[in-house]
């Protein structure tokens, strides 16, 4: 399935986001870009897999209700992707084991990317591949217990900071391991998600994969179909992954394959086209999670990403960040007045900007790459 992929355009994916990237999230995206594709006369998204949020392989296996949730798709979803998360091989290698048996997914991929101190605490995300032999652990069980029936893939950082830099062995031993590709963030886990990424690790990555036959992916600093030709040129990466760039902007996906196939085809919707794209995602949100106070509750962090940039009076901003109602989200919506999109603005960086801090570890952590060190098993939690 992902050779066929690979064999032909570059691959966009969407980074599982925790807290966004729900069956609702998906869907807006996919609807936004063919409906707006479709209009344009543009072309198809074959190449697009969109993946869910971060997974507990714990949570999965004790079959958390709320982590069953994350792994259950849509049934016009192309490619069901699930994201892992784990710190042990065994729970690792069973979780993958259970979506494949229980044919629950088409794609599992490894966070070995996440920065946040809940999972780095633990020695998980980002945190984890400077365990050498643990990392290699997990990688092999998980695609042991694939069984060749589904492709494994990683996500992962540079390293935990520029002084514990572990992509370029990571990545080697999870491509002599059997992954079908590797994407890289091109940025540390201190850095979090502050300052450029450095897209010449991807290029250094993708020379020292060669050898091996296994595509990197990159990710970091696509805000625009532009970006994502720019970084394929500039480190002759397979493909293009994909997270804050999207937010509010769920039709990117449209421009990206546009302009990778060399069309050049820029969507730029007006602010009345945006605003039904925001009311069907909030329509979308309240279904996923069946209840209107929470999916306006969800809801509210879209806001702003979905009207960066666009004149908006300050007291009807402030009321769509609060609105507790789809009724009321509809009568606030139909007094915006329409606009051209603000294409300046609309691709700057958007979504998170935490800034770089020394990544949060078990202690001991860093002594040695080779030593390994007591932690707990991650938390039953349904993300990260």
């Amino acid at each position: 399935m992902f050779a066929d992929l690979l064999a032909t355009d570059p691959v966009i994916e969407l980074a599982p986001m925790a807290g966004v990237t729900n069956r609702a999230f998906r869907r807006v995206c996919r609807e936004a870009s063919t409906e707006i594709r479709n209009a344009a006369g543009q072309t198809d998204l074959d190449n697009t897999v969109y993946v869910a949020e971060m997974t507990t392989s714990q949570a999965l296996l004790m079959r958390h209700p709320d982590t069953l949730d994350l792994v259950t798709f849509d049934g016009d979803e192309k490619t069901r992707s699930a994201q892992l998360y784990g710190v042990d091989p065994e729970i690792v290698g069973a979780a993958v084991r259970m979506l494949v048996d229980e044919d629950m997914a088409d794609h599992v991929d490894l966070n070995f990317g996440c920065p946040v101190p809940k999972v780095t605490r633990k020695g998980g995300g980002s945190a984890l591949p400077w365990k050498r032999d643990l990392f290699t652990s997990i990688v092999n069980s998980a695609v042991a217990n694939a069984q060749g029936k589904v492709p494994v893939t990683v996500k992962m950082r540079i390293g935990i900071d520029s002084d514990h830099e572990t992509y370029l062995e990571a990545a080697q031993s999870a491509a002599d391991l059997g992954v079908a590709w590797v994407a890289l963030h091109a940025r540390t886990a201190a850095q979090m998600y502050e300052g450029k990424a450095d897209w010449s690790a991807i290029a250094r990555l993708v020379e020292h994969l060669k050898p091996t036959g296994v595509p990197v992916l990159g990710n970091g600093d696509i805000w625009s179909g532009a970006d994502a030709v720019s970084m394929v040129e500039q480190s002759g990466c397979a493909g293009v992954v994909v997270g804050r760039g999207c937010l509010g902007r769920p039709w990117l996906f449209t421009d990206l394959v546009s302009a990778l196939k060399g069309e050049g085809k820029q969507i730029t919707p007006t602010l009345h086209e945006v605003r039904e794209v925001m009311f069907r995602h909030a329509n979308l949100i309240v279904e996923y999670l069946e209840s209107e106070d929470r999916g306006m509750r969800d809801m509210r962090k879209h806001m702003a990403w979905y009207l960066k940039g666009f004149r908006v009076a300050r007291e009807i901003r402030h009321d769509l960040g609060m609105v507790s109602s789809l009724q009321e989200m509809r009568d606030l919506l139909d007094q915006l007045e329409d606009q051209p999109y603000p294409t300046e603005v609309g691709e700057k960086p958007r979504g998170r900007t935490s800034h770089g801090r020394p990544p949060t570890l078990p202690d001991g952590w860093l002594n040695d790459p080779d030593e390994l060190v007591h932690v707990e098993l991650e938390d039953a939690f349904s993300g990260g």
